[in-house]
């Protein structure tokens, strides 16, 4: 896995802080779209399952609707 791989040559560095943001940026913008969204979607479903023990297998939809004041 690329990403430990990454992570392991930061410590090995000693990369600063502030400087690992910015090194995470570049690394996921040359990383290929698709990359992007199935990382995007592993962190979404782990979280989820994390906090309600389960992930469902249809996601209700959720609609905020406010009305404005003109």
């Amino acid at each position: 896995m690329e990403v430990k791989k990454r992570k392991m040559a930061m410590v090995a560095n000693r990369v600063r802080m502030e400087d690992e943001d910015a090194m995470d940026v570049v690394f996921w913008l040359n990383q290929p779209v698709a990359e992007r969204i199935k990382a995007v979607t592993t962190l979404r479903r782990r979280y989820f399952t994390w906090l309600h023990g389960s992930f469902p297998d249809k996601i209700a939809k959720a609609v905020n609707k406010r009305k404005f004041d003109v």
